[in-house]
């Protein structure tokens, strides 16, 4: 028997589907605390007891959103790491951030999910996480980096700065282009560089991350 989430991305014109993107966006601006079902149904113009049919209570909803996240996060990693297997480090990182980045403009709730799920006020321990730490595992198995004790620690750490940074950039875009004052696309581009330029750098200048077979420089 199909799950409601199934059903959900198998008819992306349903009433489930169209609920489980605004519980997205939803989710995204307010936290899970802060955004309501009544809120949730109003912006998928249903009443509030459609919405409860459909996808039962605040939790079941909430958790089957980060599922959808996750999965999609899963996938977008793996389809990157094919890409970029067997490039120099330079292209690797190139193309990975120009990829993700793209992605994560199309897609903003995902970042405004990741950044209010995990450094919001409030946490309700027994809700679903995003799987940021096994997909930062990912990305350091994908990109060669070192995977032994204190090792993998400082290779996660370099990472986890990466996907911050690329988070802060997509949440923040209304503030920050207003800040630099660049139109969306311009904008983008100006993420893309600025990142490219630090984290290619930090990568490339501490070969000491990478193990043995990889040779970054």
């Amino acid at each position: 028997m199909k799950s409601t989430l199934e059903k959900a991305r198998r008819n992306p014109e349903s009433t489930k589907a169209r609920i489980l993107s605004e519980a997205k966006r939803l989710f995204g601006d307010y936290g899970y605390h802060g955004a309501t079902m009544r809120m949730i149904a109003k912006k998928a113009g249903i009443d509030i007891s459609t919405l409860h049919y459909h996808w039962g209570e605040k939790k079941e909803l909430y958790e089957a959103v980060i599922i959808d996240i996750n999965n999609d996060l899963g996938k977008k990693f793996v389809e990157v790491e094919k890409i970029i297997r067997g490039r120099p480090l330079e292209e690797r990182l190139a193309i990975a951030m120009d990829i993700m980045i793209d992605y994560l403009f199309e897609h903003p709730e995902v970042s405004d999910l990741v950044l209010t799920r995990y450094f919001g006020s409030i946490r309700q321990e027994e809700l679903m996480d995003i799987k940021v730490p096994e997909f930062a595992g990912d990305i350091v198995r994908s990109m060669g980096l070192k995977r032994d004790g204190e090792n993998l620690r400082i290779s996660l750490s370099y990472v986890l700065a990466l996907m911050n940074s690329m988070h802060s950039f997509v949440s923040g875009e209304k503030f920050f282009r207003k800040m630099l004052k660049k139109e969306n696309e311009d904008y983008i581009a100006v993420v893309k560089k600025t990142l490219k330029q630090i984290y290619v750098c930090a990568f490339k200048h501490n070969p000491e991350l990478f193990e043995k077979k990889d040779e970054p420089v």
